[in-house]
C-alpha cells in the first residue's frame, strides 16, 4: 500500500494530463475527485497542497489550482453575516451545541458554493480543503452533492481527512458521512 507521501507525489501528474481536464474515460460523469489520507497527515498534506499550487500556478502551465479552504469559507460567511464576533459569547452563554447548531443554520450550503464561485477558465482545477476544520459545521457530502450544478465540467478535487471506498466518506475514519457515489478515488 502507497503511503501518503507516495500517493501526494502522483497528483500533479495526474492533474497535468489533458484526459483529466477534459474528464475523459468517466462516462459522461462529473470530474469530481477525492484524495482521502490518514488524517494523523493533515500538516503534510496541507503544505504538499501548498507545494502543487505554486509548481502548477507559476511554472507557465496551462492550469491554474483554485483552492477554497472550507473552513476559512465558513469565516468568511460569519464575517459577512456579523456574526463571528459573537460566537465566542453564543458558545458561553448556550452551549457548544446550540452554537453548532446556529452556525449551521447561518451558513448553508448555498452560502459556501456563493462564496466559491468563480468564472472557470480552460486548465483550471478546483481543491477542496479544510474538510476537517470546518466539521461538524459543513459537511463534504452537502457540498459535493451541491456543487456540481455550478462546476459541472470542471475537475474538482476534495482533500479528505479519512476513507473513501467509491461510495461512502468516513471521516477521520471515524465518522460516517452520508454515501456519495459521483467522486473518483484520485490517486489509488
Amino acid at each position: 500500500m502507497s503511503t501518503t507521501n507516495q500517493r501526494l507525489e502522483q497528483i500533479i501528474p495526474r492533474i497535468q494530463a489533458e484526459a483529466f481536464i477534459q474528464n475523459k474515460g468517466l462516462g459522461n460523469e462529473i470530474g469530481f475527485y477525492i484524495f482521502d489520507y490518514d488524517p494523523a497527515d493533515e500538516l503534510l498534506v496541507r503544505d504538499y497542497v501548498q507545494h502543487i499550487k505554486k509548481k502548477i500556478n507559476y511554472n507557465g502551465s496551462n492550469r491554474r489550482i483554485i483552492e477554497y479552504d472550507l473552513y476559512e469559507v465558513l469565516l468568511d460567511i460569519a464575517r459577512e453575516k456579523e456574526i463571528l464576533d459573537q460566537m465566542p459569547l453564543m458558545e458561553e452563554k448556550r452551549g457548544q451545541a446550540e452554537l453548532a447548531d446556529a452556525i449551521m443554520k447561518a451558513a448553508s450550503y448555498k452560502d459556501y458554493i456563493d462564496k466559491m464561485s468563480f468564472k472557470p477558465k480552460p486548465g483550471d482545477v478546483l481543491f477542496l480543503t479544510g474538510v476537517g476544520k470546518v466539521y461538524p459545521f459543513m459537511r463534504s457530502h452537502s457540498i459535493l452533492n451541491n456543487l456540481h450544478h455550478v462546476f459541472d465540467r470542471l475537475p474538482v478535487v476534495l482533500f479528505f481527512p479519512g476513507s473513501y471506498d467509491g461510495q461512502s466518506l468516513k471521516l477521520f475514519n471515524r465518522f460516517k458521512d452520508e454515501n456519495y457515489y459521483r467522486a473518483f478515488q484520485l490517486v489509488k
